[in-house]
């Protein structure tokens, strides 16, 4: 079964650092969007969301906001 995750971060946000680091000290692959420095993602992100803030995790469709790696290991064995 594919696993899609795709973590929405800043440069400046520690708890987007925490996510990345833990995905890959689980060794899941992810794909990174900066929406420091894509605001056109930026803008997609809130709409699909309604958040702002960072990080937020896309796991097979399903929305993380924050840094909650049981909730993405969660989704991830689903």
């Amino acid at each position: 079964m594919n696993k899609s995750v795709t973590v929405y971060s800043t440069n400046t946000c520690p708890y987007c650092t925490m996510m990345k680091n833990f995905l890959n000290d689980q060794g899941i692959p992810f794909k990174e969007v900066n929406v420091q420095v894509d605001p056109v993602a930026a803008r997609k992100l809130v709409e699909a969301t309604g958040q702002m803030g960072v990080p937020q995790t896309e796991v097979n469709g399903q929305w993380v906001l924050g840094f909650d790696p049981n909730k993405v290991v969660e989704l991830l064995n689903k």
